[in-house]
């Protein structure tokens, strides 16, 4: 493979036509069925569909034999399946999303999420970077395989519209393309992260996640608080006692032995390389406020603590006024919304029955407690590369990025790898992305890293031809 002339296709690809159909998926405002129940009605996610079945149609043509299809299964968010033929051994299946998180606030002047803004070599606004691009870095790929008469193995290109939502329409959707997807010796996952800008980055880990909504009520109304404080207890206080039975709100360790796994010591060692690659990008890249510092002061200790350990977030609240508007009144009830990421190898099922058991059991006060459990999604812990792939992955790195490649666990969870490695036990992944440091995604500011991205679909081109030369047969 002629690698100046695959960097110079990507560039011209990225810049002439996948930044400017980017650019028009930015200002659709498809959020993801949880964040807006109504999508069927609002037509978004069909307007994003049709954006990105139109742009790849409209390239099919130099791929013989390619054909695009949008799946609808009844009540589902619709799904775009791409079978392009191969003219070498083998099946890949590459994997991408296109809807996204709601809009969030605090997003710079002249910014929004359904704004996008192209600045100093970044594309800003909600969806870009997760996941919008993937599709088209896949196409890319392919495509540049084909203007340098290169082989490629049979690809399948899966961009679902409901991986915000927890990919939950997508196990129909899957069960329903089996015997067209078949069973792909090689999965590319482009919806992960990176910690930095400057290589490839494989995630060899993702984190599960456990949700639910914790409600506390001690009223049927509110009342005044100078007549019912220090007779009626507070519905915030309860909630907060009961949180502490699951997270020591000293060091936000989890108290609950269940949610903890044995970390494999493979896993340790690419926490300790990745620290040592990154140095304090670790925790700089997060927008602190103020003197506020990291939960831990060792590097590699904050890396297992975003991969490997249980963490609790509360994402939301119910129950209060906003503070201009706030009375003097003893309100009847408190909800807090429960995130809670687990480690890759814990269940998910079983951590989210331990923690409605735990908030549940014994009410202070009698009060009315419930935890109303949203489900929960394992996480997933990769195999080991193959030789083959190891050795394509060091060059795409080496190649595209001048460094070689990095390995890291990821914080988020990805569903559909869950699902694919119960699903295809034999097959090797390459999980990678564009989310670094700053990129922010499900945040305000989110942007898409053009360099980053078109260097990435380089490498999945090159991890293609390898796939042809040297992969499993």
């Amino acid at each position: 493979m002629d690698t100046g002339k695959l960097t110079r296709f990507m560039e011209r690809i990225w810049d002439d036509d996948i930044v400017p159909a980017l650019t028009d998926y930015i200002r659709i405002p498809n959020k993801s069925p949880a964040f807006d129940p109504e999508w069927a009605a609002h037509g978004h996610m069909e307007k994003a569909v049709a954006l990105f079945a139109d742009w790849a149609r409209a390239r099919l043509g130099a791929l013989p034999g390619a054909s695009l299809e949008i799946v609808h299964l009844e009540g589902r968010t619709p799904l775009i399946f791409i079978d392009v033929p191969g003219n070498g051994p083998g099946k890949v299946l590459l994997y991408g999303h296109l809807d996204k998180q709601p809009e969030m606030a605090g997003w710079a002047d002249g910014t929004g999420p359904w704004t996008p803004v192209l600045k100093d070599g970044k594309l800003y606004g909600r969806g870009g970077a997760d996941d919008g691009y993937a599709m088209f870095a896949s196409l890319s790929a392919l495509l540049a395989l084909t203007e340098q008469n290169i082989a490629r193995p049979h690809c399948v290109i899966v961009i679902e519209a409901c991986e915000e939502s927890g990919s939950t329409d997508l196990p129909a959707y899957i069960d329903h393309l089996a015997d067209r997807i078949g069973t792909p010796s090689l999965v590319v996952c482009l919806d992960s992260g990176c910690g930095d800008y400057e290589r490839l980055w494989l995630t060899t880990s993702l984190r599960g996640i456990a949700m639910g909504t914790l409600t506390v009520r001690v009223l049927s109304e509110g009342v005044h608080s100078g007549d019912a404080s220090g007779i009626v207890p507070s519905s915030f206080r309860i909630a907060r006692s009961l949180v502490s039975r699951i997270e020591d709100e000293a060091s936000g360790a989890i108290k609950l032995p269940g949610l903890h796994v044995q970390i494999p010591p493979g896993r340790i060692e690419q926490a300790k390389q990745s620290a040592t690659v990154l140095g304090d990008a670790i925790f700089t890249k997060m927008p602190f406020a103020g003197t506020t510092k990291p939960m831990a002061g060792d590097l590699p200790e904050l890396v297992l603590n975003r991969t490997w350990r249980p963490q609790l977030a509360i994402t939301g609240m119910a129950g209060y006024p906003a503070p201009e508007n706030a009375g003097n009144v003893l309100l009847p009830f408190t909800t807090l919304k429960l995130s809670m990421r687990l480690p890759p190898t814990c269940d998910a099922q079983a951590a989210v029955t331990a923690m409605k058991e735990t908030l549940e059991t014994v009410h202070p006060y009698g009060a009315e407690v419930v935890f109303d459990a949203e489900g929960g999604q394992s996480g997933w812990n990769a195999p080991p590369l193959a030789p083959w792939l190891e050795r394509a992955v060091q060059r795409a790195s080496q190649d595209h990025f001048g460094n070689p490649p990095a390995y890291m666990g990821e914080g988020g969870s990805i569903p559909f790898m869950a699902m694919l490695g119960e699903k295809f036990p034999g097959t090797q992944f390459v999980v990678t992305g564009v989310l670094g440091p700053h990129s922010n995604a499900h945040g305000p500011n989110e942007f898409l890293h053009l360099a980053m991205a078109r260097k990435v679909s380089a490498a999945i081109a090159s991890i293609l031809a390898a796939y042809c030369d040297e992969g499993p047969r």
